[in-house]
């Protein structure tokens, strides 16, 4: 019914212009109900009301403003989303029927495939994976993403990603991650049978406990 709790700054800018957009709509929604009562239950209605230049002019420049509202906050959301920020670490992610697969080269060269897990009594059903993207938290990361075979969507809803692979093409977003936790994503793009089996689990965690986990693989 509503969005997932933000997790990122580009989705809380989301959410709040979601919320900006419903409250412009609303105004024009009870604008145009108020009109039409008063226009049906108004028997005298002047013929200037329902024809004329004045009106004309005047119904054709409110939604010029109502446009400009929601317009400019949305182009500074999208160009927010497009911004690097130097980023501190750089993943490739590469999209396969039907399974994810992740590569950390900035350490040293880390790859490995990111299947569903198929246990029927797993917590997360049709969601948890057995290998998770591991990245930390409060550090500026930048997503290479890409595809080998047909065009699939990398989506995670509480980070505001939704980037699609396309085969022969590399597109980059950056992400910045607020707090740990788990963060679920799904491939969303129908890319083929097994389209709706290919979730994608993204751990963030402490700083330190990525070193860690970067020096055992």
């Amino acid at each position: 019914m509503m969005f997932q709790d933000a997790n990122s700054p580009i989705m809380e800018n989301m959410i709040m212009f979601h919320d900006h957009a419903m409250m412009i709509i609303m105004m024009i929604i009870s604008m145009i109900i108020y009109m039409i009562m008063f226009m049906l239950y108004n028997k005298m209605i002047n013929r200037f009301l329902l024809e004329g230049q004045m009106i004309e002019i005047i119904w054709t420049i409110i939604p010029i403003f109502f446009l400009m509202f929601l317009a400019i906050p949305s182009l500074k959301i999208l160009y927010l989303s497009d911004e690097m920020n130097l980023p501190n670490i750089t993943i490739k992610i590469i999209g396969h029927q039907w399974y994810w697969s992740y590569e950390y080269n900035d350490f040293k060269s880390i790859n490995f495939d990111s299947f569903m897990l198929k246990n029927e009594n797993n917590l997360f059903r049709l969601l948890d994976v057995d290998n998770r993207m591991i990245l930390p938290y409060n550090i500026q990361t930048r997503m290479l993403i890409n595809s080998l075979d047909v065009i699939h969507s990398f989506t995670i809803p509480t980070l505001g990603l939704k980037v699609d692979a396309v085969p022969g093409r590399i597109n980059q977003i950056s992400v910045l991650i607020k707090r740990p936790g788990l963060y679920f994503g799904q491939c969303s793009e129908i890319c083929g049978v097994n389209h709706s089996f290919m979730p994608i689990v993204l751990e963030s965690t402490n700083l330190n406990y990525f070193i860690e986990w970067i020096k055992k693989n």
